[in-house]
């Protein structure tokens, strides 16, 4: 199984003024090629933190992503950070000066000295294309650093990442809507999962008078046991207050 962890960089994040959608997308697109994603984490831009919250998860994992913190201004230290945890020096990159300049060029703003800070990345990283705003990402090792703005991180995981991941098995999944409060099907599900333990199965009630019941969702590499397993707990459950979803 090929891992992998998310590190989100930002106080607006932590503060509450803005709201995280990019593990969310990086997490669905993970199950999409077959990486297993094992831990996310939000931290503020804080040097230390980073360096030490990097370097732990790069043991750890097959693949880190990170977003947040390689923009122009005071706070976004990502960059330096990350090149300090794997000693290195953070140098003008002359290929992302380029990028920016023709960017700048081809724009109402100016290249000045904020702007031009991004293109100062560790020595020896590869560049991560950033079809939006042309300031690259960039990976070093087995970490992959990347925009925070949304819009922008999106499109460098989908046009550069995604593309030079090793894709692992599918995770196919299923839901099982059930017309019953979750401590009604608690003691089946808890037989189902002992007998299947390569399957990973949650529960998530929903209250919504007057339809009270539970979303099962199933996940699994294996579609024939998926299907198996669907089958039994439905027949366990008598086929009552049962429907199905695909998701």
């Amino acid at each position: 199984m090929i891992t992998s962890a998310i590190i989100i960089i930002g106080n607006e994040i932590l503060s509450g003024r803005t709201l995280d959608l990019n593990s969310n997308f990086i997490a669905k697109r993970c199950s999409k090629i077959g990486i297993k994603l094992c831990e996310i984490k939000i931290i503020a831009d804080n040097y230390k933190e980073i360096i030490k919250e990097v370097l732990k998860a790069s043991k750890k994992y097959k693949h880190v992503f990170v977003t947040g913190g390689i923009g122009p201004t005071h706070d976004d230290i990502t960059a330096l950070a990350i090149a300090r945890a794997f000693k290195r020096k953070l140098v003008l990159n002359k290929k992302a000066k380029e990028l920016l300049k023709k960017h700048y060029e081809n724009s109402n703003f100016e290249l000045n000295k904020s702007r031009m800070k991004m293109a100062y990345l560790p020595s020896r990283a590869t560049l991560i294309a950033n079809p939006v705003s042309a300031a690259p990402g960039f990976k070093i090792k087995n970490v992959w650093v990347m925009a925070g703005v949304p819009k922008i991180m999106q499109s460098m995981f989908l046009e550069s990442v995604e593309k030079k991941l090793k894709k692992g098995k599918i995770i196919f999944s299923r839901t099982v809507k059930v017309k019953k409060p979750e401590g009604d099907i608690a003691d089946t599900l808890y037989k189902i999962n002992k007998e299947y333990s390569d399957l990973d199965i949650g529960s998530y009630p929903f209250y919504k008078p007057p339809d009270i019941g539970t979303n099962i969702v199933f996940r699994c590499s294996n579609k024939k046991i998926l299907e198996k397993v669907i089958k039994k707990f439905c027949k366990l459950l008598k086929n009552r207050d049962i429907e199905f979803t695909v998701d």
